[in-house]
């Protein structure tokens, strides 16, 4: 009976995960298949150990339990116990707090990334920051080869439209061949984040992403120079269309790429703040 209220509870706390939606905050919504899959085989071994559990019970004259050995929950203890497997799930999945996606997560996990010794791109772009790095997942040449048919698919464009479905991929590149995007026009949408380094403040314009799990997700965008007369404020969400650029950012003492933002204006958050990467 344990086995069958511990598979019948995680069987429900995906199902209340999946409806509520906070599943999207754990991974990928592209493996979101696998989840229905696991429920599905979740349900189906519970129901099997149900029936084995109903078909011992039925057993009375059963040999084995002759020999005075009871596998049933007849003592409160273990009813106890029982009850406690079930619900120890739900009450984790229901009751932990849902996470605050707001600049507090860019100061406590920070936003930049050490290159990965798998990485491509521009000889001088040595160490990689604020990108989503997905050659952690590949070998060398394959990850070289993804990287140049991803390119061709925007090395001919002049202006970038980013969206939910392309962010990660778009940052990426523009991380690895910051030089082939130079001058060229981009428009995304993200929150504020303004970091104070050496009496100096800088503007990002970032989105939380997730490229395979919650385990390596992170904070990903871009560096941006706003317009004077414009007054943002931290978590303030903006849609923004500029020129990209490379510009020196001290406390990482190097260039990174920016946007020179020709146009911003003040969108509401979405309902799902995180962006996922496609394979």
């Amino acid at each position: 009976m344990i086995r069958f209220l511990i598979l019948s509870g995680y069987f429900e706390l995906m199902m209340y995960l999946q409806v509520s939606g906070r599943l999207d905050q754990y991974i990928n919504v592209h493996y979101r298949y696998l989840i229905f899959l696991t429920m599905a085989l979740s349900l189906i071994l519970a129901l099997v150990q149900l029936k084995i559990w109903a078909a011992g019970e039925n057993e009375k004259n059963d040999e084995h339990h002759h020999h005075g050995h009871d596998h049933g929950l007849n003592k409160s203890y273990q009813r106890g116990i029982a009850y406690l497997l079930l619900a120890l799930p739900l009450v984790v999945g229901t009751l932990f707090p849902t996470i605050s996606l707001d600049t507090t997560i860019v100061e406590a996990k920070g936003f930049s990334f050490p290159v990965s010794k798998e990485s491509v791109g521009d000889p001088e772009m040595n160490t990689q920051y604020l990108k989503p790095d997905t050659s952690i997942y590949y070998n060398k040449s394959d990850y070289n080869e993804q990287m140049t048919q991803l390119m061709k698919k925007y090395e001919t464009d002049q202006k970038l439209e980013i969206t939910d479905e392309n962010y990660l991929e778009v940052m990426e590149l523009i991380y690895n061949y910051p030089n082939s995007f130079v001058g060229k026009t981009i428009s995304f949408n993200g929150f504020v984040y303004e970091a104070n380094k050496n009496n100096q403040k800088y503007d990002f314009l970032f989105r939380f992403g997730i490229i395979h799990c919650v385990a390596d997700s992170g904070v990903f965008g871009l560096m941006t120079k706003l317009p004077a007369d414009l007054t943002v404020k931290n978590n303030q969400w903006l849609h923004v269309e500029g020129t990209i650029t490379l510009d020196f950012f001290e406390p990482f003492d190097r260039q990174i790429p920016s946007v020179t933002v020709n146009n911003a204006q003040m969108v509401s958050a979405p309902k799902n703040q995180y962006v996922y990467h496609a394979f």
